[in-house]
């Protein structure tokens, strides 16, 4: 039986969640470390090329929604598959991620030469902002073949019971991107180009040496071309699962720029912090998301093996972590919000005296938030991918923009506490969606 050699199907589950979601957890704190000292590197050169780079995050947030989204359902279906015992078909769904993965590279590319002009006349009036972030944006969307690769190699890794590879794929090209950007930024003196060019070769980096190491598994898991037979019903089931996680991963950046919007209406040193709290939000979001990768391939694996107790155990122990990294968000960024302002962001007396406490308002709803994220990864795991939709929706839109909207005009400098307030309401429509779908079918499980 495959699960006899697979740790999602023997190791113990506090410990395998642990194995899944650390190197996941650490590769994206990486990654966001990668994201704030970019930021404060090219907001040292020009403010206008900080605020290009502020118009093209959501376009790149759009590409990434698109691959997180597509490896739900690509780690939902090679993981069962694999729970299964079944090598041969998960070798050929592993061929259809290839193939769906470099679909979404060329829609990237396609954007890039024909799309990026068009969307910076409509973001900005202003002529140099514009012409720098086309710039930009045309080098990391027409070469985002590497983070595509990337999201392939390490869902590969992560679903054969290998979560280190993850790690290694990602982090080696964060770490590179890093080490790269003030090479090209200041030694090149290349400003906002050098960063977008650092930032495609530690991607195209990190996805070979992905593929390195799925290579190390051939014997194990001989991915090939030769045996790639295409399956609508593979590729159906695959998109069926991605496209609610896709729009899910997508809501991010209608949530910014709907928030942009709203902001607006107090002053740009709102959107200003607004800015400066994605930024650093990303430090306790990215290892919930960490913990909710992690368990997509574990719950999944699970199902297919029909052991209920160890579905139940890692979505239990998952929130314990989840809630608890929020929790330590919270008192972190509380302490942290003046010193990061100040030396990170060179805030000005008018943006600390707004960012302080906004900071502080947005940070209490991070532990809130952990419930509804890892709910999510079971709603997807167990083919309940609507209602993770609905979850997101909620989070990110409908209650979040309009209780914005309500605080800003009823009390402005309260308008941070939105994500708050969102937050509450949604846990509390998640946690009995919860109970209702998957509680019943986990139950259902033979043991």
């Amino acid at each position: 039986m495959e699960s006899r050699g697979n740790i999602l199907g023997t190791m113990p589950v506090r410990k395998l969640v642990l194995t899944m979601s650390s190197p996941i957890m650490l590769s994206m704190l990486l990654s966001a470390i990668y994201n704030l000292v970019d930021s404060i590197y090219v907001a040292q050169v020009s403010d206008l090329d900080f605020l290009a780079l502020s118009y093209a995050y959501p376009v790149q947030l759009m590409v990434i929604a698109f691959c997180c989204g597509l490896g739900v359902g690509f780690n939902a279906i090679l993981a069962k598959r694999l729970g299964q015992g079944r090598r041969e078909d998960a070798v050929n769904v592993a061929c259809h991620g290839f193939l769906l993965y470099a679909a979404i590279w060329l829609l990237a590319l396609l954007f890039a030469l024909f799309g990026c002009a068009p969307f910076f006349r409509v973001c900005t009036d202003n002529p140099a902002v514009a012409q720098a972030g086309i710039r930009y944006l045309t080098i990391c969307a027409g070469l985002s073949i590497g983070l595509c690769m990337q999201f392939l190699t390490e869902r590969i890794l992560q679903s054969t019971g290998h979560p280190a590879g993850f790690m290694i794929v990602q982090g080696s090209g964060a770490l590179l991107n890093i080490v790269l950007d003030p090479v090209f930024i200041f030694g090149f003196d290349m400003g906002v180009v050098g960063a977008a060019v650092a930032t495609v070769i530690g991607q195209i980096t990190g996805a070979c040496i992905g593929f390195f190491l799925v290579w190390r598994l051939r014997r194990t898991f001989p991915l090939s071309p030769r045996r790639f037979r295409f399956s609508l019903e593979i590729t159906g089931d695959m998109l069926r699962i991605a496209a609610p996680a896709i729009v899910m991963q997508s809501l991010s950046s209608f949530m910014t720029l709907g928030l942009n919007q709203i902001l607006n209406l107090v002053s740009e040193t709102a959107v200003f912090v607004l800015g400066v709290y994605i930024k650093i939000q990303s430090f306790v979001f990215m290892p919930i998301f960490g913990v909710n990768n992690g368990l997509v391939p574990i719950i999944s694996y699970n199902y297919g093996a029909k052991d209920a107790a160890r579905i139940t155990h890692s979505i239990r122990f998952g929130l314990q972590l989840s809630v608890g990294t929020g929790l330590a968000g919270t008192v972190i960024l509380s302490l942290a919000a003046s010193p990061l302002l100040r030396y990170c962001f060179q805030a000005s007396p008018e943006a600390m005296g707004m960012g302080v406490p906004a900071l502080r308002m947005t940070a209490l709803a991070f532990a809130v938030a952990a419930v509804s994220i890892v709910l999510s990864s079971a709603f997807q795991s167990l083919d309940r991918s609507s209602c993770s939709l609905l979850v997101s929706l909620l989070r990110q839109i409908i209650f979040l923009l309009p209780i914005a909207l309500l605080l800003v005009q009823v009390r402005p400098e309260l308008v941070w506490l939105c994500f708050l307030f969102s937050e509450l309401l949604t846990a509390a429509v998640a946690v009995p969606l919860y109970r209702r779908t998957v509680v019943p079918r986990v139950r259902s499980l033979k043991p």
